[in-house]
């Protein structure tokens, strides 16, 4: 069974948007990869991260200018920071197919497999990349820098080299753990970009849009309420924001107030610093 998947496929572009043309996804993958997600899927609806957002979007406007891929970009940051999210905004942005690789147990058979199928232009997005087997990643040192593979047939006397041309594709690798990066790798990477925990008034921002995506009305002291014991990550404020959603529809009409929002978190034993009795 193989360890990679397309996440969507675009059709022809259409007009619209601030950063150039957009695509409407129709496929199947695409439709689950954002339907009833609360990520932003372009960079004008992206909040925070503002020196990574700047660099990635000039790297964008060169690479249309150019009609080329983007280099390839290193994400490195903690958990639930949207490392998933920017690599999947990149790729609309570039009006690209997306293409996510799973590294647990990862072949070269499987690498080479999915760098054959990437289009021009395609991104090819590995999450904890530093968990790739040394034989595997040593493949992608000659598909990153001079999209060409050679591969070996045959053992012995017998044996001989092929080496099969790539489309240029740009590589999105993410890690937790940006000192686990071999030089050789890191070395390849044209950008580097680190996502950093967020401040309570920006995940206060995030609460609420994710709130009107999902039709709530919350006041804004209960958005920074549950920002304020989200530990400044994004994923653990969207998740206590469903939680209180779920307390509001119950015990209260369903307008998320901070008398609410204290007592569902509360009862889901968060504390003021966002611990809870696991931690």
């Amino acid at each position: 069974k193989p360890s990679y998947t397309p996440t969507y496929t675009p059709p022809s572009p259409v007009s619209g948007g601030s950063s150039g043309a957009k695509n409407s996804y129709n496929g199947q993958k695409g439709a689950e990869a954002f339907t009833g997600s609360l990520s932003p899927r372009w960079l004008s609806d992206y909040i925070g991260q503002p020196q990574a957002v700047t660099a990635v979007k000039d790297l964008i406007d060169a690479a249309r200018l150019k009609d080329s891929a983007l280099p390839h970009i290193i994400l490195y940051g903690s958990h639930g920071l949207g490392k998933s999210t920017f690599s999947k905004i990149i790729a609309n942005e570039m009006g690209s197919n997306f293409f996510e690789m799973n590294v647990t147990n990862a072949t070269p058979a499987e690498m080479i497999a999915i760098l054959k199928q990437l289009g021009p232009r395609d991104i090819l997005f590995i999450d904890e990349i530093h968990r790739l087997s040394p034989i595997v990643e040593e493949y992608l040192y000659s598909a990153m820098e001079d999209f060409k593979i050679d591969i070996v047939l045959d053992k012995g006397p017998a044996a001989r080299s092929i080496q099969i041309e790539l489309a240029p594709f740009t590589l999105v690798g993410a890690t937790t753990r940006s000192g686990l990066l071999t030089s050789p790798l890191r070395a390849r990477f044209g950008i580097t970009c680190h996502l950093e925990y967020y401040d309570a008034p920006v995940l206060a921002n995030i609460v609420k849009r994710s709130a009107s995506i999902l039709d709530i009305s919350i006041d804004d002291d209960a958005a920074l309420e549950i920002a304020l014991r989200s530990r400044g990550t994004p994923r653990i404020a969207n998740a206590l924001l469903r939680r209180v959603r779920d307390f509001a529809m119950v015990e209260g009409e369903g307008h998320i107030d901070i008398d609410i929002t204290r007592v569902a978190l509360a009862a889901l034993n968060i504390d003021a610093r966002g611990l809870d009795q696991m931690d």
